[in-house]
């Protein structure tokens, strides 16, 4: 059935906590395996996997899944959204059983990559079926919800995790993703309609094989050059040549006469301003969550539960504010709120470049709360004002560029947080080591787990080596906070600048192309049906306008 204006699917909401169930399980995997890894590494109680094996299990999943969400975003306008869900599905459940008992760090990391490639299929299927079953009155607050659960996906990972870790061995924090997918797949069978775009395009092959072949290359060289340093010429040549198959893969979109993504949209102001908003505010913040999980576990100690539970503030913030700030929308318009958002993000992230080796856990419980209010009030208003720039039958797309730019931006703040977070270590650290032999020096300064590492069989002078390694970590924690804030302050101009003041209804309408959804039985020419209740029924232009009045109030 096809949303109408002030109607939407019968089913919307039950649809939607389905949806918010299967996404909770992707971004939640984007986070949980981060308290896992110094149990993964353990030679007797997990795989005795190296430093960089451990970066590689984490940046597969991204690599693959940043990669390759345009094109599954593509595949669900043409072949069927709920489709396309279900194989993602499919994949992400199998990929968790396989990483759970994987044997040795590559097979780790192999079925990291196939968890990477079921989950671009899940993300960008959700968000456009959202748009697809509810209606622009009520759609904003449905991406409400949605938006909550990314950032609460974000948030419990590490609480999820170190519980887990605490009563289970390690691949328990896979293992439970299987349950939930299989549970999710049923649910999605007998509850989701079918959707896709009613008068699909010929599949633009060359456009989908250069996005993908552009994203990997680039998302590739930003990775390797945040885990190796950006001084070596491999690094650089894989991101021009990203760079360089992403610029063709837009002058081939600007000459094909049907592109898998309209250049032309970025035009829009809502369109762009939302996008390169949600890429900068997620470059800052999951940059800063990955340097503050460290910080927690080794500086100050904390086991993984509780370094978790200091991140819990941020989901309840995300609990709080998220779903609420469609109306803050409708009140204050987009570009108040979403400004106001980045604002406070801003703030918190500046505020970490105050914290110390002994800053009270009262003080980090409220720069992970008034970060996580800022990110509510951002996320949910970009990704309504990109989802309402594109029509319903276009809704993959729009999906799919959107997560891709979130994904991208997130890959982008941990590898360039992460290398200054790192050159600054390793050049802070080095008079410490100064005393140190061979391999352990290298060791030592390559990370301050490496430093943890080395100061357990250096005897009395381990002390003074943890000493100082936490102390120059703090320092360069300082640094890459800063930076983070740049970036934030970046978004907060770039939507004062180009996001509209007032959300514009210009694709805000129902859909009554009557392909837009699978019909059902009763759906069908001839069949029985009470009056007024059809998916085909056009709704009168007076309630449309109606409809769209109070969408903007």
């Amino acid at each position: 059935m096809i949303a109408r204006a002030g109607r939407g699917h019968p089913r919307r909401w039950t649809i939607l906590a389905v949806l918010v169930v299967s996404l909770l399980v992707v971004v939640l995997d984007n986070t949980v395996l981060n308290v896992a890894l110094r149990t993964i590494a353990d030679p007797v109680a997990g795989l005795g996997a190296s430093q960089a094996q451990l970066e590689w299990a984490i940046n597969a999943y991204t690599l693959v899944f940043a990669g390759l969400l345009f094109a599954a975003g593509v595949l669900g306008d043409r072949y069927g959204r709920r489709r396309v869900l279900l194989i993602g599905l499919a994949l992400f459940g199998v990929a968790s059983l396989l990483s759970a008992y994987a044997q040795t760090p590559g097979q780790l990391i192999g079925a990291r990559a196939l968890m990477g490639l079921g989950a671009a299929g899940i993300m960008p299927s959700t968000l456009s079926i959202i748009s697809n079953v509810f209606d622009p009155v009520e759609r904003g607050r449905a991406i409400g919800v949605w938006g909550g659960a990314v950032g609460l996906g974000i948030a419990i990972g590490p609480v999820t995790g170190g519980t887990l870790l605490e009563h289970f061995w390690w691949g328990s924090v896979f293992l439970i993703n299987v349950p939930i997918i299989t549970i999710g797949v049923v649910l999605v069978l007998v509850l989701v309609p079918e959707s896709r775009d009613p008068a699909p395009r010929r599949l633009d092959v060359a456009g989908v094989l250069l996005s993908v072949g552009g994203l990997l290359a680039l998302v590739y060289g930003i990775i390797d050059g945040g885990e190796h340093g950006f001084d070596r010429p491999a690094v650089w040549l894989a991101i021009a040549v990203g760079g360089g198959l992403l610029a063709w893969f837009v002058r081939h979109e600007r000459r094909t006469e049907q592109p898998s993504l309209d250049i032309s949209l970025f035009s829009d102001a809502r369109f762009s301003a939302a996008i390169a908003a949600i890429g900068l505010v997620f470059f800052a913040g999951l940059g800063t969550l990955f340097f503050l999980s460290f910080y927690l576990q080794l500086v100050r100690g904390f086991s993984p539960l509780q370094a978790g539970l200091v991140m819990t503030p941020f989901a309840v913030a995300q609990l709080i504010f998220a779903p609420r700030s469609a109306a803050m929308v409708r009140r204050f318009g987009p570009r108040v709120v979403c400004a106001g958002g980045l604002s406070l993000v801003t703030l918190a992230l500046a505020s970490y470049a105050f914290v110390s080796v002994s800053t009270p856990v009262a003080v980090l419980l409220v720069l992970t709360f008034v970060q996580g209010t800022g990110m509510a009030h951002v996320v949910p208003p970009t990704t309504e004002s990109i989802m309402s720039s594109l029509p319903p039958q276009r809704a993959g797309v729009g999906s799919a560029v959107s997560n891709t730019f979130r994904q991208v931006g997130g890959a982008l703040g941990v590898a360039v947080l992460g290398a200054v977070l790192s050159a600054v270590y390793r050049r802070g650290v080095s008079d410490a080591l100064a005393g140190l032999a061979e391999p352990a020096r290298s060791e030592a300064a390559e990370s301050i787990a490496g430093a943890y590492g080395v100061a357990a069989t250096a005897g009395p002078e381990g002390a003074e080596l943890i000493q100082a390694a936490n102390a120059t970590f703090v320092s360069a924690i300082h640094w890459a906070a800063a930076g983070s804030a740049v970036v934030a302050a970046l978004g907060t101009v770039v939507v004062l600048l180009y996001l509209p003041r007032r959300s514009n209804p210009h694709h805000d309408r129902p859909t009554t192309d009557r392909t837009t959804t699978d019909r059902t039985a009763a759906d069908r020419p001839g069949a029985d049906r009470p009056a007024r209740t059809s998916a085909e029924e056009v709704t009168p232009p007076s309630r449309v306008g109606r409809g769209v009045r109070r969408g903007m109030r």
